[in-house]
């Protein structure tokens, strides 16, 4: 891997789960850093997720939706038994992850947090998420991106 590893790659590392890094000169004018990433690594919208942190009942919740899609905060929240989200503020959701927004990973965070991710993930082989700075992109089985975090699987995002 080329340039310095995060707490995402170090964890993948570290529990030996195949992966692959890939990198991109990111824009600082750009600000949407989901649709940026999939411009730049040439690869469907869809195939790329973005991870977002919520307030679920008072909880920081970590929501995981391809890029061509929002979070369906309601569906967020019953997929944790919860019954009212919304999304964190960014300076909470940084300090919360350890992570700056446009490069928060669902991996390595600060404190393992409730996380959700789409269903549609099962539809592919592999799939990407931030590598925990803006232009580092991991790619990885969506089983491996469960267990790793403890996600539960659930429809979360809205077209």
């Amino acid at each position: 891997m080329a340039g310095r590893g995060t707490p995402a790659t170090a964890l993948l590392v570290r529990r030996g789960i195949t992966h692959r890094v890939h990198s991109y000169t990111h824009d600082d004018r750009e600000t949407g850093y989901g649709p940026e990433a999939a411009r730049a690594m040439g690869q469907d919208p869809d195939r790329v997720f973005k991870t977002l942190v919520a307030v679920v009942d008072g909880a920081m919740t970590v929501g995981i939706v391809p890029v061509s899609a929002q979070l369906d905060l309601k569906a967020l929240a019953a997929a944790v038994g919860g019954k009212r989200a919304a999304m964190a503020e960014i300076a909470d959701a940084e300090r919360t992850t350890g992570y700056v927004a446009g490069g928060i990973s669902p991996l390595g965070q600060r404190r393992r947090l409730p996380t959700v991710l789409d269903a549609s993930a099962a539809g592919f082989g592999t799939i990407y998420c931030s590598g925990g700075r803006r232009g580092l992109e991991i790619e990885l089985a969506p089983d491996d991106l469960v267990s790793l975090t403890g996600a539960t699987v659930a429809t979360i995002a809205l077209y």
